[in-house]
């Protein structure tokens, strides 16, 4: 890196710890040292009551640093069918919590009239809710037998499309079979959100921890530093593999201080601690209670598999 440092914001996304719940993401993004966390929208009940997102911010004093909108299969019916009525209430919602960025994924191809308006509506939503930034995220076509198929509409790429804002989640870069480290050159000025994970290019979105697959991860925060880069590193990523508290604690305690000291900041005393206590904890406990174990079908579906 050259001895050049960044100040970045590092997020958890609350969707980091499922199959625990969002009030959990607050919970740890407190106790291992976040900097702020991004909230998954509809994930679970709490995350789409705003009071209720509201008031862990406040109890746990933990920021939150971005919204990501309900625009997910699996979130279709959060806040009900209009899918721009959804995109305003994140904005509002962003607002009224002090998040600077919400996050949205392309329509789907079968929401034609929606497709047809996306590029100006985000438009018009950034200049709506401006400082917010609505930024879109890269996606993937869904594979097949036969090939691709064409799920998001006007396109799962956003590089042609003319949005100002865009998010980069390796893990979806790596499941189109694309390079991350040549979107951030082709994007330059317009990323404006990054979700730090990774993947190996199976036709799953697998959100693999950081350096777990093909992205160059590390690489590539090498490169936004030099860049100037001086959005969010949201660390989203699938760590349903833990089996338990213990062991998920220790895995994002440890990517916290391997992000942080690879762009050149301090480590806190107390998340080395608290990762500390969690390899120990992992190490010396003699009953599996003691390392909370993930709620009964856990081990079931992702919520990214639909």
């Amino acid at each position: 890196m050259g001895g050049v440092s960044a100040n970045n914001p590092v997020v958890l996304s609350t969707s980091s710890v499922y199959p625990e719940a969002t009030s959990s993401g607050f919970e740890l993004a407190a106790r291992i040292g976040y900097d702020g966390v991004e909230v998954m929208i509809g994930i679970d009940p709490v995350a789409a009551d705003i009071d209720r997102v509201e008031a862990l911010r406040d109890y746990h004093q933990v920021p939150v640093a971005s919204v990501h909108a309900p625009t997910l299969l699996v979130t279709q019916s959060t806040w009900g069918a209009d899918p721009w009525d959804k995109l305003r209430r994140s904005g509002e919602a962003a607002r009224r919590l002090g998040a600077k960025v919400v996050v949205v994924h392309p329509p789907f191809v079968w929401q034609r009239s929606y497709g047809k308006t996306f590029v100006n509506g985000i438009r018009r939503l950034n200049e709506q809710f401006a400082p917010i930034k609505f930024c879109v995220e890269n996606m993937y076509p869904w594979r097949t037998p036969v090939g691709g198929l064409m799920t998001y509409a006007p396109h799962w790429n956003p590089s042609e499309m003319g949005y100002d804002h865009l998010t980069l989640d390796l893990s979806h870069a790596s499941t189109a079979r694309a390079k991350s480290r040549e979107l951030v050159k082709n994007w330059g000025g317009r990323l404006g959100h990054l979700h730090f994970t990774d993947g190996n290019g199976s036709f799953k979105d697998e959100h693999l921890f950081p350096g777990e697959g093909n992205q160059e991860a590390w690489e590539l925060l090498d490169d936004l530093v030099e860049a100037g880069y001086d959005g969010q590193i949201v660390l989203e990523v699938n760590s349903r593999k833990a089996g338990n508290r213990a062991r998920r604690e220790a895995m994002l305690g440890q990517t916290l201080i391997d992000i942080r000291t690879r762009l050149g900041q301090k480590v806190d005393k107390a998340t080395v601690e608290h990762t500390q206590e969690a390899l120990e904890l992992l190490a010396t406990a003699t009953d599996p209670d003691q390392l909370g174990p993930d709620p009964e079908g856990a081990r079931g579906n992702d919520w990214r598999d639909g």
